[in-house]
């Protein structure tokens, strides 16, 4: 017996649209299957299925792409903000890529590596928190701290009811009034460093993301980005 889908999830596996945005065109009559409108977003449909229409082309799958990024700060991570901040997809303007979705966030203030995808199942593969990827940042924080109160934060923190900790913490370098730190985490709460490093009541001027697993930013221009090889994008996938 073929498998069958719902409509939404097959267009999202085809790398058409994200799901949500999927349900939205079919609510709004804008996907045919058979000649026939549907707005159900669960209609059974196979994978394999031909005779899809979305708008006015049909929606056969497009080329995967597994992009790396390197964001500059003040850009949100979503493809539209109700704010009218500009988002990380002004990166990509004026380039011929097909619909992406980021495979995690950083958020408006920070900076470097981040992945996109138009594979659901690659990117939820590397979200996936039971086979978490070491993430690695570079921040600056407005003080000179030793190794001790390094060793207290790695250990582990309270805040708002979480226990905050790290991999690893060591120090890259300072000069009169602050330095910079190695921050390694096998997880990744909200404004977890931030919130971690308060705890020694230091603030954080900069953040990069300058690693994610054994994908690293190197010398990717801010606001540029590459596709990932082959090697990479397996590498992620099995939490290497």
């Amino acid at each position: 017996m073929t498998t069958r889908y719902g409509l939404a999830r097959v267009l999202s596996k085809r790398g058409l649209c994200s799901r949500s945005e999927a349900e939205r065109r079919i609510k709004a009559g804008e996907v045919r299957v058979g000649g026939r409108i549907v707005r159900d977003p669960e209609f059974p449909t196979r994978l394999d299925q031909s005779d899809i229409v979305m708008g006015e082309g049909l929606a056969e799958s497009v080329e995967r792409r597994y992009i790396a990024l390197n964001k500059p700060r003040g850009l949100v991570t979503t493809t539209q903000d109700e704010r009218g901040r500009e988002t990380v997809y002004r990166c990509f303007y004026g380039h011929d890529l097909p619909w992406l979705a980021p495979a995690g966030r950083l958020d408006q203030a920070s900076e470097g590596l981040l992945l996109f995808s138009n594979d659901p199942v690659w990117n939820a593969a590397i979200t996936e928190p039971r086979t978490p990827l070491l993430k690695t940042y570079h921040v600056q924080i407005d003080g000179i701290p030793d190794a001790s109160q390094l060793l207290r934060l790695q250990d582990g923190v309270q805040d708002r009811g979480e226990v905050l900790r790290a991999v690893s913490i060591r120090l890259l370098r300072h000069g009169a009034r602050n330095a910079w730190l190695e921050v390694v985490l096998d997880e990744g709460r909200n404004r977890h460093i931030r919130r971690l490093l308060s705890g020694g009541d230091w603030n954080v001027l900069r953040l990069i993301r300058v690693a994610i697993g054994p994908i690293v930013l190197g010398s990717l221009g801010k606001g540029e980005f590459r596709d990932l090889s082959t090697v990479e994008r397996l590498s992620l996938q099995d939490g290497n």
